[in-house]
């Protein structure tokens, strides 16, 4: 782990990565995603769903309670 940590430094110090290192270590790093399973995108999708639909009626309802107070200003002017 530390061996990982003094190469890293040493990369982000401005030492070059061959092309074919370069490629290694998206492979490495690409071995370590974690993808959600179907259960888990469906259930965070609904939410998403609901979480939009929810700041939609939020910002209907504060655009047109400014939009009333707009008009009613403009009136008595």
């Amino acid at each position: 782990m530390a061996d990982n940590a003094d190469k890293t430094a040493k990369v982000a110090k401005g030492k070059k990565t061959s092309p074919a290192e370069f490629i290694r270590q998206v492979q490495t790093e690409g071995r370590k995603v974690v993808w959600p399973t179907k259960e888990e995108t469906i259930r965070i999708s609904i939410f998403v769903f609901i979480m939009m639909v929810i700041l939609s009626l939020f910002f209907l309802g504060v655009d047109s309670l400014f939009g009333a107070v707009v008009r009613w200003l403009l009136t008595l002017a």
